[in-house]
């Protein structure tokens, strides 16, 4: 075979072979070099460096296509994670954060006419109960429950949230103070129907607060101003929707005050007893006095327990002063009994207890510590609950109130007949006594089938093996009656008002019999 031609350092392939070495090393990957029809050496080179192109347009494709969908699941899980961030997991409504932004990005949008965005703020009514009382998995699906039923209510453009816990919020972009308050009405109207949930028929309402934003208000202080709001919608009897008023703030810098000097009271003397009598209709003579707690305030003067005893409750110091009343009540039991004077009234002390204190293992200990304290029999002590406590409670509850029973103290359920009673629940629970409340006596005299029905409740008491005190007793005649139909005990101010204890001392001195004359 002849030797090949040697090629010319002149060939111009040379100078194409070079320009597209360059063109792919900037990366070009679409370059390809003209092969010539002498198939030499030099086009096997131009034919390698083609193949070479090719290979690497290839892996290139493959590699883009690889980047371009790491980067379509980068974005999918940002989105991902950024809805998980702004979401409520259990109802699926957003959350907070969510909420407050879309609340600021309103506000910078502003208003049209008499139309600017506005926010109402829900908070479930008697949900603790149920959850309580059911456990979480039950109160979870009224959670959901009620987030559904919300959505239904609102418009397409409003945006619900859980804020956490049994609260909720809805953002209406553009509304007027009507259109808001007939929204919140329809909410209202939509969450208080019963729910049948694993079998249970429960009803639970919300207590909503609405603000109508001001042209550049703050998110932070819509959301404070619609939570005073609300908060006035639970003191106003719950289930109602209250529209923010200046007022109202005052009223809350004036609660946060009171809640500083309330901690000073509980740990300062500003707190005294007043004592109520309790007394046998047959005798007139007493057999046992209610301690009822007042606040002497340094400037106010006496402050009355309904309007301290709701803000000791909201922020945890019930029970340090439910601890006051307890030690204060059996010291004094204690001091009539040893007053030659006083110690022939032979009558036990009632104080009433939070249903905070029954959710406290230490307050059995607490109790058996201030009885052991003054040496008194437990027996002497009665401890007076609430109805709904009660009836609501849980197991820790009802651990407590037979820790209670074994410890010797009386356990009495006050006002009774108020609208939660459970006659069927009432013969299950370790009490000895339950106090009627005085809106049942109030009628007697004025309707004529009142005095069959206290009768009938007296007797339905009786059938669960309860003692009967009543309440509300206001004269002469209603105290007959009740006797007339076996009533033993009673309580009102016919027989006596709340008195200070120097006063109640003299009497117990002076008097056998009340009312004292």
């Amino acid at each position: 075979m002849p030797d090949a031609e040697p090629y010319s350092t002149n060939d111009p392939r040379l100078g194409l072979l070079l320009e597209g070495i360059v063109r792919l090393a900037a990366g070009d990957l679409n370059t390809r070099i003209p092969v010539s029809e002498a198939r030499d050496e030099i086009d096997a080179v131009i034919m390698g460096t083609n193949l070479l192109a090719e290979d690497l347009q290839i892996v290139y494709e493959e590699l883009e296509q690889r980047v371009q969908a790491r980067t379509q699941q980068l974005n999918e899980a940002h989105l991902a994670m950024r809805h998980m961030a702004m979401t409520d997991p259990l109802t699926g409504l957003s959350n907070r954060s969510a909420f407050a932004t879309a609340l600021s990005e309103a506000q910078a949008n502003g208003g049209q006419g008499n139309k600017r965005p506005a926010i109402l703020l829900l908070d479930m009514d008697g949900f603790k109960a149920i959850n309580d009382s059911l456990g979480h998995t039950i109160g979870d699906k009224v959670l959901e429950t009620v987030a559904t039923r919300i959505s239904s209510a609102v418009r397409e453009q409003d945006m619900v949230a859980r804020m956490g816990g049994d609260e909720f919020a809805v953002l209406l972009p553009g509304v007027s103070p009507a259109e808001a308050s007939a929204i919140g009405s329809r909410i209202l109207a939509a969450v208080v129907g019963v729910m049948e949930i694993e079998g249970q028929h429960l009803r639970c309402g919300v207590s909503m607060g609405l603000r109508m934003a001001d042209p550049g208000q703050r998110a932070e202080e819509l959301m404070m101003e619609a939570d005073i709001a609300m908060y006035e919608s639970k003191a106003d009897g719950r289930g109602k929707l209250k529209m923010f008023e200046p007022d109202m703030l005052l009223a809350r810098q004036m609660r946060n005050q009171m809640v500083g000097e309330l901690k000073e009271a509980i740990t300062g003397s500003q707190l005294v007893l007043y004592y109520q009598p309790i007394i046998r209709l047959d005798t007139r003579e007493i057999e046992g006095v209610e301690a009822l707690v007042r606040w002497n305030h340094p400037t106010r003067g006496i402050i009355m327990p309904d309007e301290f005893i709701p803000i000791a409750e909201e922020t945890g110091m019930i029970s340090d002063l439910g601890g006051w009343v307890l030690r204060t009540a059996v010291e004094q039991l204690k001091q009539w009994r040893s007053d030659p004077e006083t110690a022939g009234h032979n009558f036990s002390m009632r104080i009433n207890v939070s249903a905070a204190d029954l959710q406290r293992l230490e307050f059995i200990e607490d109790v058996r510590e201030a009885l052991a304290s003054a040496g008194l029999d437990p027996s002497l002590l009665v401890l007076e609950l609430t109805e709904s406590a009660v009836i609501q409670g849980n197991d820790l509850d009802r651990y407590t109130l037979n820790s209670l029973r074994r410890l010797g103290v009386g356990l009495e359920i006050d006002d009774f007949g108020t609208g939660y009673s459970s006659i069927s629940y009432l013969r299950q629970l370790p009490v000895d006594t339950v106090k009627v409340d005085r809106t049942l006596l109030s009628a007697l005299g004025s309707d004529p089938a009142q005095p069959a029905l206290l009768a009938a409740v007296l007797q339905l008491i009786r059938a669960c093996g309860l003692a009967a005190v009543w309440e509300g007793i206001e004269s002469v005649e209603q105290a007959d009656y009740l006797l007339s139909i076996g009533c033993t005990s009673g309580q009102g101010y016919y027989f006596s008002r709340p008195l200070p204890e120097p006063q109640l001392t003299e009497q117990l001195k002076h008097h056998r019999t009340w009312p004292v004359t």
